[in-house]
């Protein structure tokens, strides 16, 4: 066990060392306060700032989406359907298959439908194909926890007369609000870190969008276009997109950390 804590932290280190290494040196105010001039991926001036607004209104409009459709799932296979444990251990299964579904498979289903109804790339397509690639994440994150809460609490509130859904929204989600919010975190950093299911969906441009129907550029794509350049300037200025979505994700995890010890106190004991 202390080896392969070892090897955990020696690789992530790795990674965060080399990208620093080689982004820091580049990333400037400019990049982070400007979006992409004429010419920017062949070295010339600009910045970022459309990948950087893209990516977290993607981000946070999935995992809301996907909270919202998740929470109430999550819910259900627990206290609802609590006595048919076959057919919630078959939604488990179905979960943790569609879990390890690569990415690109939800981009590419997402795209069929697009063709089908014949919708452009656009900031909304791109959430909603994100959510769906999510949702089973934040389901079974959510669902590990709740399946552990005594069951005499739900007892309990039974016998004072609430009813399942209250139960649930009133009583569970203030129990596992800590989990729930790690839950959250998760499905935003899968969110955030995803080029492969944004690729036809969301599109690329190097505006930053005013609307849902827009299309939208994103900082994986971004970093992409970047290492595909063979200017090494732009390369480095890849490693310091990398390292700007780095930041970006270590700070929402400082934050949920924050959050969820705050919300620790309101557990019932």
């Amino acid at each position: 066990m202390q080896l392969s804590i070892a090897l955990i932290v020696l690789v992530l280190s790795l990674i965060v060392f080399s990208i620093f290494y080689r982004g820091l040196p580049s990333l400037t105010w400019e990049m982070v306060s400007q979006t992409p001039k004429g010419g920017y991926y062949f070295g010339k001036e600009g910045g970022v700032l459309n990948a950087i607004i893209g990516s977290l209104y993607l981000a946070f409009g999935a995992t809301i989406l996907a909270l919202v459709m998740g929470l109430p799932v999550a819910m259900l296979m627990n206290i609802h359907l609590r006595k048919f444990k076959k057919l919630v251990n078959g939604v488990r299964f179905l979960l943790d298959l569609l879990w390890g579904v690569p990415s690109i498979v939800y981009g590419a289903f997402g795209f069929s439908v697009m063709i089908f109804f014949g919708v452009k790339t656009s900031l909304l397509a791109g959430i909603i194909t994100v959510s769906l690639f999510i949702l089973p994440i934040m389901i079974r994150a959510i669902d590990e926890v709740v399946r552990n809460v005594p069951v005499g609490l739900l007892e309990a509130s039974m016998s004072l007369g609430s009813n399942k859904s209250q139960t649930a929204f009133m009583v569970y989600v203030r129990q596992c609000s800590s989990a729930i919010v790690t839950a959250i975190m998760i499905s935003f950093g899968r969110a955030i870190g995803d080029a492969a299911s944004v690729l036809f969906t969301t599109g690329y441009t190097d505006s930053i969008p005013t609307s849902v129907m827009q299309p939208s550029a994103t900082l994986p794509l971004s970093i992409f276009f970047q290492l595909s350049s063979p200017i090494q300037e732009v390369q480095n200025r890849a490693y310091a997109s990398a390292a700007i979505l780095t930041i970006i994700i270590l700070i929402i995890s400082v934050l949920s950390r924050v959050i969820s010890n705050k919300y620790n106190k309101n557990k019932i004991s």
